[in-house]
């Protein structure tokens, strides 16, 4: 995740607060103004002093900027930076910031040689951007590829232990979270964002599934369902495969009536099936392969459904190379 500061020379109080709202890492201002802002709110306040700017004119400041970066100085570099010397810094520093003057410069700086800076930090005349910075850099995490599959079957399997992830985000109709029974094939699982004439939509809350499956999570890692709680950053993921970051606040374990539901995808190197528990309600819903939220109750063999397929092989979440078969 890339961590956004904003700088705030010379001091300027609105900016300040619209800084304070829009969830930067930092805000950095002038050494007599460090309590001001901290009587603002509970942020990391910065000084000019604690990220010194390198200016790139000449190849020798290239050299400059790594000799200081390899000593731990957090050095920035100054706004008007081109490609090709912050990808020749990249190429040798483990850690860059880049000063920024709008969003476009904030993302390009965000994707250089496809890893990017690690610190964007916004001028002030970028505030106008700085909301969408901050959603671009913070908590979008890019686009995932999703499949189509045919449900094969639906069955009633009793009572079990199932989890609702309550987030502290307003989600929006084509959003979920991707549970299933394997990492390599879990189900775009939908939020409660639609009504019903018995039950009011509850827009923060994915009634994700059984407490053993598995959740693709942020940084390309899974975690189990059962494992989540206040403060968990989780991954939502749209059915345009476009995803996000938003944190629990609380989860909800209970016992209730359980459907097993499977399907499958065809691919090049032949059938891939998955399976995953969801509770029997009509308020649980899955994506349809339009986009559409449908409920598990009216769901039915053939439908199209969608999903995400992988290669199998986890270790406490994270991806490893491992012949392994998960049913």
């Amino acid at each position: 995740m890339k961590k956004v500061i904003f700088k705030s020379v010379p001091f300027d109080k609105k900016l300040i607060t619209l800084a304070l709202e829009s969830g930067v890492d930092a805000v950095m201002v002038e050494k007599d103004q460090v309590e001001a802002v901290q009587s603002l709110g509970r942020v990391t306040v910065i000084t000019p002093e604690d990220m010194p700017v390198v200016e790139l004119t000449k190849k020798a400041d290239e050299d400059t900027a790594v000799k200081r970066i390899a000593k731990g100085e957090d050095v920035v570099l100054k706004k008007g930076w081109e490609i090709i010397p912050v990808e020749n810094i990249l190429a040798q520093v483990d850690t860059l910031a880049l000063e920024c003057e709008n969003l476009d410069r904030a993302v390009l700086a965000a994707g250089i040689l496809e890893r990017g800076c690690d610190t964007v930090v916004v001028l002030p005349e970028g505030a106008a951007d700085l909301k969408q910075i901050v959603t671009e850099l913070k908590l979008s995490q890019g686009t995932m590829d999703l499949q189509i599959a045919t449900v094969t079957e639906i069955e009633p399997t009793g009572l079990g232990h199932r989890v609702c992830v309550d987030t502290i985000s307003m989600l929006k109709k084509g959003q979920g979270m991707l549970i299933g029974n394997s990492s390599a094939f879990s189900f775009l699982v939908h939020a409660e964002t639609e009504s019903n004439p018995y039950v009011a939509a509850r827009p923060f809350r994915i009634n994700a599934g059984a407490v053993h499956a598995y959740a693709q999570m942020p940084g390309d890692k899974t975690t189990y369902l059962e494992e989540l709680g206040a403060g968990s950053e989780v991954l939502i993921v749209g059915a345009d495969g476009k995803t996000s970051l938003s944190t629990v606040g609380r989860v909800k374990v209970e016992v209730r009536p359980m459907l097993l539901i499977k399907a499958a995808v065809e691919t090049e190197d032949g059938t891939k099936e998955g399976q995953v528990f969801l509770q029997n309600a009509e308020t649980i819903r899955v994506v349809n392969d339009k986009g559409e939220p449908v409920s598990v109750v009216t769901l039915k063999k053939g439908d199209k459904i969608m999903v995400k397929t992988d290669e199998a092989g986890r270790h406490f979440g994270m991806r490893i190379k491992e012949e392994i078969k998960e049913g």
